[in-house]
């Protein structure tokens, strides 16, 4: 008898998935042994649905894979159907009527027997067609659109195993490459071409959408993207499967971006970032990457040509005295930009906030980092020493360490620190992983590398995922006190001012020191008044007597 496969639970926190992959295709043998049928994307990690774990396949004479219910790339909610399977030749359309309403997407195989007489193009097979559908990648934990940068690819190109950038994407997080290897095998199609383009350059469309399909030449492109999903976006395709005169693309309204002749940026999106930063007309720079492409190399030894000195202008007669001129700039608002109003925002108009706020005296602090630097292979900082204090205080006071999840609180047993940065778009927050665990001079160095993968726009999902509690220091810009928003799930964060010289007085008598102020942000769901103010007690002792960071 045919049985309905559904979404499974593959983690705790898993409330819906995504078919990255289907193993098997509509008609294929399950056997005992071989009931690998498809690649789960979950909240945590990809993973194999193996149905000899679900069920016995040896029940079946002859097991089919009869229906496929669910895109690649496609997601729904826990126990949706995703699949019928069943003996070789069986009914099984009786079974999708009682199919809940999240499950309806567009069969692959055939439609269900329901379906309006106008959709009866669906019905076409399309498992042997050697192309594939590649939709917006999802590139970071909180990334839900992204926008095509630049497409490094033309219709017609060939791609190969090793050599399969396709495009630049910006992020919520940064500008990053798409690269196909990470994602699919290409090597599957001889030779691998892409044969269609669906979103033009600046185009900003949500994760999954259609923007490329791949495969090999001549194939029946349209067929999939009529049976698939269309682009959230529906621009003009740039191109189709004819590599003739592609239209050209526009220009990204956020900032402009130099072209080739053929329409495409040809510059790495580190090189895009130093050239903005000095100024540098990428017009003007000669590429010695691949096919003419310009990298940082490139930039660095960029020196520009010499401009002739203008022609003097003839006198004119002195302009009538303007007292103003109205004017305004208007740019589009970038991934990480919107990311961080809607994520900040959740969090102010949700969580019961309330702030905690200390001096501390950093006399001694100060003696003992210049006595540390004296030893340490890199230079310690004092946020350095803010980090881990931070990280010993919180192993004192798990509550603090802790996530609210709606229906229950977290108690995080390990210590990642974030650590906001500054960029020129927003704010990055990447990640010191178990900072309990590290030396003074591993955090230094962790964090001066992370800082400067920030600011050039080359962390990785891994550099800022899984923050258990957030340090955000403005002391070095002269800010003396200030409070910073939760970053959510975490319950509290940081804020650091500067060390500022002051007079204090002891038995009577005046004298010179140095104090520091911050303020913990606490989210009263998780963390109580006493529990934020214990966490401060311990971290002031800390770094009032910093010999107690060392053992």
């Amino acid at each position: 008898m045919a049985e309905i496969i559904t979404m499974p639970k593959m983690s705790d926190t898993m409330t819906e998935g995504v078919v990255a992959e289907w193993l098997k295709k509509v008609g294929d043998v399950l056997k005992p042994g071989d009931g690998l049928l498809a690649e789960i994307e979950t909240d945590k990690a990809t993973m194999e649905l193996d149905l000899d774990e679900r069920m016995d396949l040896s029940n079946f004479k002859d097991c089919r894979l009869l229906y496929i219910g669910l895109e690649k790339g496609k997601a729904v909610p826990i126990d949706s159907i995703i699949a019928i399977i069943g003996e070789n030749g069986e009914a099984y359309e009786h079974l999708l009527s009682g199919a809940p309403a999240a499950a309806a997407p567009a069969p692959v195989a055939e439609a269900p027997a329901a379906a309006p007489a106008a959709t009866a193009a669906p019905a076409v097979d399309t498992s042997n067609i050697k192309a594939e559908i590649i939709g917006m990648p999802k590139m970071s934990d909180t990334m839900t659109e992204g926008t095509l940068v630049a497409w490094l690819r033309k219709v017609g190109d060939v791609i190969k195993p090793g050599e399969a950038l396709l495009a630049e994407v910006e992020t919520d997080k940064a500008t990053m490459e798409f690269d196909l290897d990470n994602f699919i095998d290409i090597s599957k199609y001889s030779p691998c071409t892409l044969l269609y383009i669906g979103i033009e350059e600046g185009k900003t469309v949500a994760v999954d959408d259609v923007i490329a399909v791949i495969g090999e030449p001549g194939a029946n492109y349209q067929a999939l993207l009529s049976a698939g999903s269309a682009p959230a976006a529906t621009p003009a395709p740039v191109a189709t499967a004819t590599p003739a005169a592609a239209p050209a693309p526009a220009a990204p309204v956020a900032e402009a971006t130099v072209t080739s002749a053929d329409g495409r940026v040809k510059a790495s999106p580190l090189a895009k970032a130093l050239a903005k930063d000095k100024g540098i007309n990428l017009n003007e720079v000669k590429g010695s990457g691949e096919n003419g492409r310009i990298v940082k190399t490139d930039i660095d030894n960029y020196v520009p040509a010499p401009k002739a000195a203008p022609a003097a202008k003839p006198a004119a007669a002195a302009p009538a005295t303007i007292l103003g001129q109205e004017s305004y700039e208007e740019f589009s608002v970038n991934q990480m930009r919107k990311t961080i109003a809607r994520r900040l925002s959740e969090s102010k108009f949700s969580a019961p906030e309330f702030y905690l706020t200390m001096e501390i005296n950093m006399d001694k602090a100060m003696a003992a980092r210049t006595s540390m630097n004296e030893f340490s292979p890199v230079k310690i900082s004092f946020n350095d020493m803010v980090i881990k204090a931070v990280a010993a205080a919180l192993t004192k006071h798990p509550k603090v360490n802790s996530y609210w999840l709606g229906d229950k609180i977290r108690i995080n047993h390990h210590v990642h620190i974030g650590m906001a940065v500054a960029v020129e778009d927003g704010l990055l927050v990447p990640v010191i992983r178990f900072a309990n665990t590290k030396s003074l001079s591993q955090i230094s160095a962790e964090a001066k590398d992370l800082g400067g993968k920030a600011k050039n726009k080359q962390l990785q999902p891994k550099d800022w995922e899984g923050n258990t509690f957030t340090v955000s220091n403005l002391g070095m810009f002269g800010i003396d006190e200030f409070t910073s928003i939760i970053n959510q799930p975490e319950s509290c964060i940081l804020a650091v001012g500067g060390i500022k010289e002051t007079v204090g007085v002891k038995n009577g008598q005046f004298y010179a020191t140095n104090v520091m102020k911050v303020t913990l942000t606490c989210d009263h769901r998780t963390v109580d008044g006493a529990t934020g103010a214990a966490f401060l007690q311990t971290f002031k002792q800390l770094l009032e007597d910093p010999i107690k960071l060392l053992v």
